[in-house]
């Protein structure tokens, strides 16, 4: 099985700044990218930011020059660097594992998801 963990989140003013950070463990023999997604209520759950093994980064439009993803592949984690938030960020933020082969041959890696953590941006 395996298990992300996230923290990082919290309460902060418009134009602050937080990192939330994942780590992903248990039977892991790769992870082809890591990254994250947000949810706020009422809406379906977005593409954040995500980064794959080789360090290829791909960010939602809304966070572009904002949010910073990186991660380091030996360690299994992956972080979020989050500035010039706006109210419009607030969200639960889900780390997600993407295609984790659990050994060598694993023929259909799956995907894992965090539990979440709240990002309330508000004054």
């Amino acid at each position: 099985q395996v298990r992300l963990v996230e923290s990082g989140g919290g309460l902060v003013q418009p134009g602050g700044s937080l990192r939330l950070s994942c780590a992903a463990s248990g039977s892991i023999f790769s992870i082809n990218a890591m990254g994250w997604y947000r949810q706020a209520p009422g809406n379906q759950r977005e593409l954040v930011a995500t980064i794959t093994g080789g360090g290829n980064t791909n960010y939602a439009d809304s966070v572009k020059g904002r949010f910073t993803i990186s991660g380091n592949n030996a360690e299994n984690t992956v972080y979020l660097q989050m500035n010039s938030l706006v109210p419009e960020d607030t969200a639960v933020y889900y780390c997600v594992a993407e295609r984790v082969k659990r050994h060598n041959r694993d023929a259909y890696p799956p995907t894992y998801w965090g539990q979440g953590t709240q990002v309330t941006v508000s004054s």
